[in-house]
């Protein structure tokens, strides 16, 4: 790599024009963000008051095409009362023909629905088949036109959503009302024509409810919460938004997440209003394309001005070209080198594992030297025992043979409880998994070492909550790990003048059972858990309860610890993760 350029040399090469190139660069930056600036203001102001503008022509051609669609409508009933046809089948009660001449007007005029109601208002003619002879004795436009002589105009909402608009005349003759002509004006027309237009609209009577709307949701609905529904976009998506239309003025409000201005206008029609919501994307469109044309021709100014101002940058351009390439070559190799080292890492991994199984397999010939030293020593005994029972019943003296077939039977016991504990030192638990309570696992255990506690005088104190201690564990297995520990403390005590056991329950995120001796200790603390390691005499132990118990409260996803206590004694220590906090005091009970 000794021809690679010296980057203090580079540094350090005249470039007479570099502080010329920022200065205007910087320049043309400042000028540049100005001009966009008061661009952006003044066309958004413009643009957006056109736009309002068209918005408010739209409203007036709306509510004028509504305002006349209700104005011919209501002229509908006066022509209506007044037929010869429809009186005289009010007065004969013959309807034969009334549906007919219904459908005739309707096709005529070009209603939305007419409707001849009696005077007990049941339908007796309809343009619509299906409501002849249904009673609107309740209805809105039957019980106020019954109450007046005028034109009643009503407005009801629609089963299938909406609303239907009617206006109703009382029919009057020969000193009697005798019905009601009920006539449908079509507005729902006119909110299908608006929804296939960008703008958002709504039609709201003189209270606020909705009547029309572009959104089928919002009708029935007051304005307010109809508007809150619609700007139900949170509080940073309405940030992101606004931040992203920069091109305009502050929104009047927000439809489905799009901001939109607002313009409304009063209907000439019982206190009716309309108001519109219109996207600002034309603003947004005409504006931005404005401002694109002024960064274009910034940009190109920015790049004549830089190309005239630098062109020694050019050279410069070339050295870290050569640098790149020899960098990449460098880079290259490091590449290679970081390949052979993962290859190198993976083989040593390799050997580890092979490593590992060899020291498992030394283990389990250790272990193995260990079982066949335990069973060897039974199986001589057993040996021995019967060629003396042979003897003594060859002497005719059978009791003294059947003490020795009774120490042989002892033998065979110890030797399966040396199996046993093998065993359970190479099972994994875990099938038989509940919740259990700690301290009805402790109460169980400690009944069943009452045998063994009668024959000895051992003060115990038991420390254990109010509440249960609920954990997830196999509850035959838990128990033998709570009675190993037990009597490993009731061995530990076999030479001391005044035996004390002490049991600490606890409960808070982890339950900790702890059980505490006043013996000896353990001199070798850190091998107390591996198997075949013990302080007992020979006979009276082959090392695997603290083994197997480890391995089982390992399988319950806690720990067991041990460690020697000053002034002498030790404490072994069970944590299990608590299934249920446990609340309360503690009780305290001495033995």
């Amino acid at each position: 790599m000794s021809d690679m350029p010296d980057p203090d040399s580079l540094s350090d090469a005249p470039y007479g024009g570099s502080w010329r190139v920022r200065l205007v660069g910087a320049l043309l930056i400042l000028l540049a963000v100005g001009v966009v600036l008061v661009t952006n203001r003044w066309l958004s102001e413009r643009f957006t008051e056109t736009t309002r503008n068209r918005a408010e022509l739209r409203l007036a051609l709306y509510s004028g095409n509504m305002l006349s669609e209700l104005q011919r409508t209501s002229v509908v009933p006066l022509l209506l009362v007044d037929d010869p046809t429809i009186r005289d089948a009010l007065v004969n009660g013959k309807f034969a023909d009334t549906t007919l001449r219904l459908i005739k007007v309707q096709g005529e005029i070009g209603v939305a629905s007419i409707l001849l109601l009696d005077e007990d208002g049941r339908a007796v003619g309809a343009t619509n088949r299906n409501l002849l002879g249904t009673s609107h004795r309740a209805s809105p436009y039957f019980v106020d036109a019954m109450r007046s002589r005028e034109t009643v105009f009503s407005v009801a909402p629609r089963a299938g959503g909406g609303h239907d608009y009617t206006y109703s005349r009382q029919i009057f003759a020969e000193g009697r009302a005798l019905g009601v002509i009920v006539v449908g004006a079509d507005l729902m027309k006119h909110e299908r024509a608006w929804a296939g237009l960008q703008d958002a609209v709504i039609v709201a009577d003189s209270t606020g409810t909705v009547l029309l709307a572009t959104e089928p949701s919002w009708r029935g609905k007051p304005l307010d919460e109809a508007m809150t529904s619609a700007e139900e976009t949170s509080a940073f998506g309405r940030a992101l938004k606004g931040a992203a239309d920069w091109a305009q003025n502050p929104p009047d409000a927000y439809v489905s997440g799009e901001a939109v201005l607002r313009t409304e206008a009063r209907v000439a029609f019982r206190g009716w209003r309309m108001v519109a919501f219109t996207a600002y994307d034309s603003v947004r469109e005409r504006v931005n394309g404005v401002i694109a044309l002024e960064i274009m021709g910034f940009a190109i100014l920015a790049a004549l001005t830089f190309y005239m101002l630098s062109r020694r940058a050019w050279s410069q351009s070339q050295s870290l070209q050569r640098e790149s390439a020899e960098l990449r070559l460098l880079n290259a190799r490091l590449s290679r080198e970081i390949a052979e080292r993962e290859k190198v890492q993976k083989n040593l991994e390799v050997a580890e594992l092979t490593l590992a199984q060899s020291s498992k397999l030394a283990a389990l010939g250790e272990m193995s030297a260990a079982v066949s030293h335990e069973l060897n020593q039974p199986l001589a005994a057993m040996k021995t025992y019967l060629a003396g029972a042979r003897l003594l019943l060859q002497r005719k003296r059978p009791d003294e043979a059947l003490s020795s077939f009774q120490r042989i039977d002892d033998l065979i016991d110890r030797m399966g409880a040396i199996t046993r504990q093998l065993k359970s030192y190479a099972r994994k638990g875990g099938e038989a998994f509940e919740p259990v309570d700690l301290r009805a696992c402790l109460s169980s255990a400690l009944a069943m070492m009452e045998p063994q506690l009668k024959q000895r005088v051992v003060q115990i104190t038991r420390t254990l909550p109010r509440q249960k201690v609920m954990v997830m564990a196999d509850r035959v297995r838990l128990e033998q790990v709570i009675i190993n520990l037990f009597r490993n403390a009731l061995d530990a005590t076999k030479d001391v003048t005044r035996p004390q056991i002490d049991i600490l329950m606890t409960a808070g995120d982890v339950a900790t059972l702890s059980v505490r001796d006043n013996g000896h200790g353990i001199a070798d603390i850190s091998s107390v858990f591996e198997p075949f390691y013990t302080t007992k005499k020979p006979g009276e132990g082959v090392g695997l309860g603290l083994a197997i118990s480890s391995g089982i409260v390992t399988d319950l996803g806690g720990r067991l610890t041990a460690h020697n206590v000053d002034g002498g004694g030790a404490v072994f220590e069970v944590q299990l993760p608590v299934l249920k906090m446990a609340s309360g005091g503690e009780q305290k009970a001495a033995e």
